[in-house]
């Protein structure tokens, strides 16, 4: 069933990739979620076909209370985090180091706003529609974290098709999205342990944040400082597909330091492949890796859709219209105005904005916990759905069309351009 599963996604992806593209000229990951949530558990696969019964749909376990708990095989699900890892190491890979130190300042205004003024928000409007009893309520804190999100996965893969991911822009957006999710985890886990708990204390908030901004911190210096020795080690191998098979190690060890850290896997993916980008191994790596890229990828943006159940935005349509509208808001302003601050004109901030935007598997994975850890009803899960499948389908189609303007976005470019136009 799993290998059927695999052909289904992977000729979905691909269709749904080439009518994204050639029909419609939108980013083919668009068409890649949309195919998800078709052939997903909550729509076609969900299915009970004569002889095999539902492609996709496993019967969900717990109380009634989790029963929305994206009901797919673990295994279908683990392959598709590997595909999410395969993404961000190749991201890394391609990110001129140099360019993300120097634009890692102007990237931490710009993560720092788009978490705030987005939980801000939306914990504002979770208790103005009467869902909390006020700011410290955990359904608040928790629409507020989850309003956070950053989908760096998706936008990586839009910047990345757009060719605009060693842009200025692309940089400080690739770069903002890894500090934005770092701090989205923190607040989630704050969150987390209040509801656990059932109290905010100073000192376990501070643990939390140490621990985890410290953890990344360690291990991109540490991977920045052993590359050179770690490209001259695997280059030593002779054995066919070593290099590939080796660097794809480092990045799934990495990816399993951070988790256990607290952080998501992604993470310590990204870190590992930004510390090797500068090395005669990344080089190497980047015919390989396309081929692997190529099989995982589009199965985690199909699996990423099949998350989605439509149905259940139904009865709460109002208040999801809001939110995702605050949510947008508050990533594109939150996210924009400190780009302003730091040599990024107009046209440079909103493009930061939108690159900000989409939710993704972030959202979704948060979602998950939230709901089956008891934190949040039913009906809040259905509107934090809708905010993400919103978000993360408009943020490519606006990032497309920003793009295709070749005018620099940042003042110091535009000043460039026109003393070169001059001359």
């Amino acid at each position: 069933m799993f290998v059927a599963q695999l052909a289904i996604i992977l000729v979905a992806a691909k269709l749904g990739g080439e009518v994204a593209e050639r029909f419609l000229r939108i980013p083919a990951v668009i068409g890649e979620l949309s195919v998800g949530i078709l052939i997903g558990p909550f729509a076609l696969g969900g299915i009970d076909l004569p002889l095999v019964g539902p492609l996709f749909y496993y019967a969900s376990s717990g109380d009634a209370g989790h029963q929305l708990a994206v009901p797919m095989s673990e295994v279908l699900q683990s392959t598709a985090e590997v595909g999410a890892i395969v993404l961000l190491f190749m991201a890394g890979l391609e990110t001129d180091l140099r360019q993300f130190l120097r634009y890692s300042g102007p990237a931490s205004l710009v993560a720092l706003g788009g978490v705030v003024l987005p939980f801000s928000l939306g914990a504002g409007a979770t208790v103005l529609f009467g869902y909390a009893d006020g700011f410290g309520d955990i359904s608040a804190l928790f629409m507020g974290a989850v309003c956070t999100a950053t989908s760096i996965g998706i936008t990586v893969r839009v910047l990345g098709d757009l060719r605009r991911l060693d842009t200025p822009e692309g940089v400080t957006t690739l770069a903002a999205a890894v500090l934005d999710d770092v701090l989205g985890i923190i607040v989630l886990t704050i969150v987390v342990g209040i509801g656990a708990s059932g109290e905010l204390s100073p000192q376990s908030v501070s643990l939390v944040a140490v621990r985890t901004l410290g953890f990344w911190v360690v291990l991109t210096v540490a991977g920045v400082l052993l590359s050179r020795h770690i490209s001259r080690l695997i280059s030593r191998f002779n054995v066919s597909g070593a290099a590939v098979a080796l660097a794809l190690a480092l990045a799934f060890g990495a990816a399993v330091l951070a988790e256990v850290a607290g952080l998501a896997m992604i993470i310590g993916a990204f870190s590992i492949g930004l510390a090797l980008s500068g090395t005669d191994l990344a080089r190497r790596l980047e015919t390989p890796l396309n081929g692997v890229y190529a099989f995982l990828v589009p199965i985690f943006f199909v699996v990423t859709g099949m998350m989605v159940d439509v149905k259940e935005l139904g009865g709460v349509w109002q208040f999801g219209i809001v939110l995702t509208i605050l949510a947008t808001v508050g990533k594109v302003f939150g996210s924009g105005l400190p780009a302003l601050a730091v040599d990024f004109n107009r046209r440079g901030a909103t493009r930061i904005g939108f690159g900000m935007l989409p939710r993704g598997e972030v959202a979704l994975i948060m979602a998950s916990i939230g709901i089956t850890e008891g934190l949040i009803s039913n009906s809040l899960f259905g509107v934090t759905i809708m905010m993400t499948l919103v978000t993360t389908i408009v943020a490519p189609i606006v990032l497309s069309q920003l793009f295709k303007n070749e005018r620099p976005g940042t003042r110091s470019g535009e000043r460039a351009a026109e003393a070169a136009a001059r001359e």
